[in-house]
């Protein structure tokens, strides 16, 4: 299907609050202070999804749901975050 629709965005949050949960709780030691400001980010970007959804505007909720778990699989490839779940995450 090559529609952003209001499940998709629902979908998509729901995985992305999932795998920062995950994170929050997967923070390698020695990392917080990196892990922070992505934990940041990705809330940030989680937040700014909500408001487009509420506002109809799929494209850009999509977008900021894409830029929020790439930041996370970003934490997991610099090894801010220890992680083994491949199904959320893009591991080494």
């Amino acid at each position: 299907m090559n529609k952003i629709t209001k499940e998709k965005i629902e979908k998509y949050s729901n995985l992305t609050s999932s795998a920062l949960s995950i994170a929050k709780k997967s923070i390698i030691k020695g990392k917080e202070k990196f892990a922070k400001e992505i934990i940041d980010m990705v809330s940030n970007y989680l937040s700014d999804a909500k408001y487009f959804e509420e506002k109809k505007d799929f494209i850009n909720a999509f977008a900021a749901l894409n830029y929020a778990h790439g930041w996370l699989d970003a934490g997991v490839r610099l090894d801010i975050f220890k992680i083994k779940d491949n199904k959320l995450f893009t591991i080494k």
